[in-house]
């Protein structure tokens, strides 16, 4: 009687199982490094302190998903570079997003809140992947991210480092590397060589216009990030010479009269309208204001040095891709 071939048929069953079970674990592998792959690390130092607290920073680190079905943006500039990118933000502070980054919106968008107060109730209901927030809404982060992973992408460090940061960083969550690389490229490139032009223009003061008075702005110094940095972009990003060497203290602040035009005399004026930049209704522009027989006699103004910022960009923005170069095209003004 044959009796072998029982065996073999056994061995063959066990060798197939043991492929399969293989297979299986590779699949698992595979499956694992895909999902792990579909992530990015953001990590930053997050002010845990209340605002009228001593600052306290906690180190963050948040897992955000690659290619995120549906994002909600609060920071302006994160807005901005998404755009820029190719992707687009199913939600943000609608009353708050600049008519020229409309386009970065998807056509559905829902109204998140506002800069300073986000609609919890509708952003829980609409299920985002992604939340990003910074500056003006960074005190929403322990809120938002109940919600889902969010993510503070304000300014830290210089104006370039920020952008580059970011840029990188929503690249990568927006799979799109070479591109966000190109865009960060390019950007350094126009800010060289609009601090090429104002190298050899002379003196500068940047001028903060609203309500009818003005206020000097200074280079930001140890407040790189936030407000001071913004005031500071002039000098410290695009190179302008300041007229005095410490605005701060010669201005024993930042309110100055016209007499104070006149007598530090700058060779440019570069001038961001706040009233504009906020829509503040029944404003006098910023050109009406400074049309005066004080500043009449300026170098600035009789040279016809006298610049008028994109508001909204210097202002409300001041980042991203498209705003960036909207202010390199502001300093480049000199040039023609």
């Amino acid at each position: 009687m044959r009796t072998k071939p029982r065996p073999l048929a056994g061995a063959a069953l066990s060798l197939s199982a043991l492929l399969a079970l293989a297979s299986c674990a590779d699949d698992v592998a595979t499956e694992t490094a895909a999902a792990e792959a579909e992530t990015v690390t953001f990590t930053w130092d997050r002010n845990t302190a209340a605002e009228e607290e001593e600052p306290q920073l906690e180190e963050t680190t948040v897992e955000v998903p690659v290619d995120p079905e549906k994002i909600v943006v609060f920071d302006m500039a994160s807005l901005d570079t998404i755009g820029a990118l190719g992707g687009e933000v199913a939600g943000a502070p609608l009353d708050f997003v600049p008519e020229y980054l409309q386009d970065s919106l998807a056509d559905d968008a829902f109204d998140a809140g506002t800069l300073y107060e986000a609609d919890l109730v509708e952003i829980e209901a609409q299920q985002p992947d992604l939340i990003v927030i910074g500056g003006r809404s960074s005190a929403l982060y322990d809120d938002l991210s109940e919600i889902a992973p969010t993510v503070d992408l304000g300014m830290r460090g210089s104006f370039t480092d920020t952008l580059e940061r970011n840029t990188t960083f929503l690249g990568e969550v927006l799979g799109d590397e070479d591109e966000a690389a190109a865009a960060v490229a390019e950007i350094e490139a126009g800010i060289a060589e609009a601090q090429q032009v104002t190298a050899a223009a002379g003196t500068g003061l940047g001028l903060m216009v609203s309500g009818g008075r003005l206020s000097a702005m200074a280079p930001a110094g140890e407040d790189a990030s936030g407000r001071g940095a913004r005031g500071g972009l002039i000098y410290d990003t695009f190179g302008v010479e300041p007229v005095v060497e410490d605005i701060e203290a010669a201005t024993h602040g930042e309110p100055v009269s016209f007499e104070f035009l006149l007598e530090t005399d700058p060779d440019h004026l570069w001038v961001v309208d706040r009233d504009a930049a906020t829509s503040a209704e029944g404003a006098q522009a910023a050109a009406q204001v400074l049309d005066n027989e004080i500043v009449q006699q300026t170098t600035a103004f009789q040279e016809d040095q006298v610049h008028y910022l994109d508001p909204t960009a210097w202002y409300v923005v001041f980042g991203g891709i498209e705003t960036a170069q909207i202010m390199i095209d502001d300093v480049l003004q000199i040039a023609d």
